[in-house]
């Protein structure tokens, strides 16, 4: 009876090793999709132009395309985890850094480009929109190399 009992114990151990090391195969297997990830990048630098078309001033009124923005990466999301076929349940604190600064950098750029183009320098608003998609490009793969380790562990 004992020695069932060791069985048992040493086969669910090898069965434990057995999904970790799968689990770690899945994660090594899977690609970076970095056109996906660099759909990321479009979205921000799509929001930051959007000062662009904007008036700042007393009378300025935010567009409605942060509405439209977060339903594209809602659906960049959805064609990440259709491509890969990983849905990913924890990131990590790494990609959650990530993320906020993907936010407020976009943030942050968005009002550098309000306050271009009140001061009538609107052509430099693609330099921001350039940096916001470098930013957000580079964060979103350090966020999804995050799921893949926290995947592995």
């Amino acid at each position: 009876m004992e020695n069932d009992f060791d069985k048992r114990a040493e086969e669910a151990a090898a069965g434990l090793r057995m999904l970790n090391a799968d689990r770690s195969t899945l994660a090594g297997a899977v690609r970076v999709p970095r056109v996906l990830l660099a759909g990321y990048g479009g979205v921000a630098a799509w929001y930051v132009a959007a000062a662009a078309a904007a008036s700042p001033g007393a009378d300025y009124e935010p567009s409605g395309s942060a509405w439209l923005a977060l339903v594209a990466v809602l659906i960049i999301t959805y064609l990440i985890q259709r491509e890969t076929g990983v849905k990913f349940r924890r990131m990590g604190r790494r990609a959650m850094v990530a993320v906020a600064g993907i936010l407020a950098g976009s943030l942050v750029l968005f009002s550098i480009s309000l306050a271009l183009v009140s001061l009538g320098i609107v052509w430099a608003v693609g330099l921001t929109s350039l940096a916001a998609f470098v930013l957000a490009t580079w964060l979103s793969g350090v966020a999804y190399r995050s799921g893949l380790d926290e995947l592995r562990a």
